[in-house]
Order: structure tokens, then sequence, then C-alpha cells
């Protein structure tokens, strides 16, 4: 049985690196960085609370989950 991991990855990153998107913290994550979404994609925002929307910039992304900064 063979497995690709390609296959896995072939859903839209709706997110792109340098981008501006208006979030909604939906969470706090082990890490104290607050959780958001964007098309149920996954971005990490620090110095955030729950339930605060911000206007984040995207730092990274990776194949699951983004970076952002609150600005």
């Amino acid at each position: 049985m063979s497995f690709n991991r390609q296959n896995n990855n072939s859903r839209k990153i709706p997110v792109v690196e340098g981008e501006e998107y208006t979030v909604t913290i939906e969470d706090i994550g082990r890490g104290g960085d607050g959780i958001a979404r964007v098309e149920g994609f996954v971005i990490f925002v620090p110095n955030t609370t729950k339930g605060e929307t911000v206007t984040v910039k995207i730092t990274a992304v990776k194949d699951r989950f983004a970076f952002g900064e609150k600005i």
C-alpha cells in the first residue's frame, strides 16, 4: 500500500503570506496564542484574547495552519 502525502494536501489554503485578514479569535492554544480560522484554516495569533476581532497580517503559511501578527 502506498501513501502519497500530496493527495492529503489537495485542499486549497485560503490565506497568503503577507496578506491581511480580519478574524475573530475563537480559542486560545496551549502556547497562549489566539486561534482564528479563515474558511476553516487555522491561524495562530499571539497577544490576543478569545472573542477579540482583529486584523492580522499572515507571517508564515504551513500545510495545515498559518501564523499571523495583530496589526
